[in-house]
């Protein structure tokens, strides 16, 4: 095959801007590319001298190159964007991202309208408050806002067939509109001050409430007068925590790190002087570009590569984008307003860039420190699994028996450094048939997520169930019972013969992932299991242990330790003391007659 001869091929280029498209032998594509100059730009490619060896070996692979003009530097990188999310190619900064963004979704009913959490297409009616920078941050907001605001998250099937309020009611997160608790006008202005808070206007909100304790004092109304104090408390510290005072305006703040030939963008969002949230990508860069050319590469497959991303009136870097002008032009063209990209920001905004700066680097950091550790692979299980976010925390449970005695339950805590055994429970599975995995399974979940609900412990990203498809449903059914929403559900099935390597990934979608038993994905998740399952044994043992040690004495009231090794020293064993009258009982030493009675009659109880 002759090799491409860029020679003819660049003597009739235009120096109009456009987009370029190399192409291999088989017709794929290998880079995509935009220029002010088409024929300065792909010249570069084919110079004698001062190429990297990445760039070498793309070139090198190159068998004709594509170009299409367009009238405008801003409209060649639109066209680039949407060529590179058609074809990614192997040798183009691709953005690794899910293709849906988190909202808060508050539906439309007339009576008890519903605030939930909300990913993919807007189908719903209703209104839709985001996108959210990740799941977490819709998390931490609607947190807030059950405590501030008690609306109801629950689906419509579960609202209209409650008989008694549910656990949201207890601990104070819903006012139980499913069985008539609060007033439909009530709820209404509960609806009206969270669709406020929402659109940034918490200091409207907190003068409200403010108001409305000053009225039911006035009233002699003071266990309402004392329910708005605690909402003020509540959402005075919001502010504290996530307000900067003095701040205001909508940034999105991108930082970016380079080490070890891997690179890390972190962002973080600010709306209305309000921190959302922030988050890491780790973009491929196979051509080894400089940082500027990175981050304006990232950027624009961020605001322009697909999906509904909001644009704020300030995106400030940690390096200026080598094309920061043309990538200015086309976000006031989207947003239709005026945006700025500042890459020396002062005051305020200085420091929330230097917040994601530092963070990239120690992000990058953990990523390069060894390219096998738990880090790494929470990023392969983020692509695996198609995560909008690199998961934050992994939870596994497991069960453990012996022919359905002494059953315990598991849960074991991962995050991006490792186990987090502080973090770790179990349970002592009561009340269920001895054997049956499902229910036990089923008891742990309700347990342990109960105590989230409240506030114990964050929710997980991904939650693991050590089982096949019917543990995956019934722990499906115990997250839909509890309102517990976007957290992804996986199931690891033992493979043929139990062994290692074999195990199968199965979703709560009745699908089953294939990963490559040498990736890290399938390592994370067999260490996880792995994890589980010795916690568990671990618990199960001892439980049985301590069984072992116990004797019928145990328990008798009158009888601790000290007079329970008199008695045994006296008789020789628990079966001769329950062969013993209580007369005989009576004469070991330190027994009276009462207690002798007791414990005959606690031995023979049948």
């Amino acid at each position: 095959m002759s090799q491409f001869d860029p020679e003819p091929f660049l003597a009739s280029l235009t120096r109009k801007p456009g987009v370029y498209r190399m192409l291999d032998a088989e017709g794929g594509v290998l880079y995509v590319g935009k220029a002010r100059n088409l024929k300065a730009r792909v010249a570069t490619y084919f110079r004698a001298s001062g190429l990297t060896a990445k760039t070498m070996a793309l070139v090198s692979r190159v068998q004709d190159v594509q170009v299409t003009v367009t009238r405008s530097e801003t409209e060649a990188l639109l066209l680039e964007q949407s060529l590179v999310k058609e074809d990614r190619p192997p040798y183009n900064v691709v953005l690794r991202d899910d293709k849906s963004y988190p909202y808060i979704h508050l539906t439309d009913h007339t009576d008890f309208p519903r605030l939930a959490f909300h990913r993919g297409a807007k189908k719903k009616t209703g209104r839709y408050f985001g996108p959210f920078p990740s799941a977490y941050a819709v998390r931490d907001s609607l947190n807030i806002l059950q405590k501030l605001f008690r609306l109801r998250s629950c689906e419509d099937s579960y609202f209209q067939n409650r008989s008694r309020p549910c656990l949201q009611y207890q601990i104070h997160r819903c006012s139980g509109p499913c069985v008539g608790l609060v007033e439909p006008d009530q709820y209404a202005d509960d609806v009206r001050l969270a669709v406020l808070f929402l659109e940034g206007s918490s200091r409207a909100v907190l003068k409200e409430f403010q108001e409305k304790m000053e009225a039911a004092s006035a009233e002699l109304d003071f266990e309402r007068a004392a329910k708005y104090r605690d909402q003020i408390q509540h959402l005075v510290r919001v502010q504290e925590n996530q307000y900067v005072h003095g701040a205001a305006g909508d940034v999105d703040a991108f930082g970016i790190a380079l080490a070890g030939g891997h690179a890390c963008v972190q962002g973080l969002f600010v709306r209305d002087g309000r921190v959302l949230g922030q988050r890491a990508w780790f973009p491929r860069n196979d051509l080894d570009i400089e940082p500027g050319a990175l981050l304006s590469a990232f950027l624009s497959q961020y605001y322009f590569g697909g999906g509904d991303r909001e644009i704020p009136r300030s995106v400030i870097v940690s390096v200026a984008p080598t094309d920061r002008e043309v990538l200015q032009d086309a976000l006031i063209e989207k947003a239709g307003r005026k945006v700025e990209v500042v890459a020396g920001p002062r005051g305020q905004r200085a420091r929330w860039l230097e917040m994601a700066r530092q963070n990239a680097e120690l992000a990058i950091g953990s990523f390069v420190a060894d390219r096998r550790n738990v880090f790494a692979r929470f990023v392969e299980l983020q692509e695996a699994l198609g995560l909008g976010d690199v998961p934050r925390r992994i939870e596994c449970f497991d069960i453990s028996h012996t022919s359905g005695g002494e059953t315990v339950g598991s849960c074991v805590v991962f995050d991006q450094t490792g186990p987090l055994k502080s973090d770790y429970r179990r349970f002592n599975i009561e009340g269920v048939t001895p054997g049956d995995d499902f229910a036990a399974m089923d008891q742990a979940l309700r347990r342990r997520y109960r105590r989230l609900k409240r506030g114990e412990a964050p929710f997980p990203d991904v939650l693991v169930i050590d089982g096949g498809m019917g543990q995956v449903r019934r722990a499906q059914g115990v997250l839909a019972e509890l309102q517990v929403e976007d957290v992804r559900l996986l199931g690891v099935a033992k493979g043929p013969s139990r062994k290692p390597g074999l195990e199968r990934i199965l979703t709560d979608e009745g699908e089953e992932i294939v990963l490559p038993p040498s990736g890290g994905a399938f390592h994370l998740l067999q260490h996880v299991r792995d994890e589980a399952h010795r916690f568990a044994i671990t618990g199960h043992r001892g439980r049985r242990r301590k069984r072992q040690r116990e004797s019928e004495l145990d328990g008798i009231p009158g009888v601790g330790p000290k007079r329970k090794r008199e008695l045994l020293a006296h008789f020789g064993s628990v079966a001769s003391i329950k062969g013993a009258s209580a007369e005989e009982i009576a004469k070991a030493p330190g027994v009276s007659r009462k207690l002798a009675e007791t414990v005959y009659e606690a031995l023979h109880a049948v």
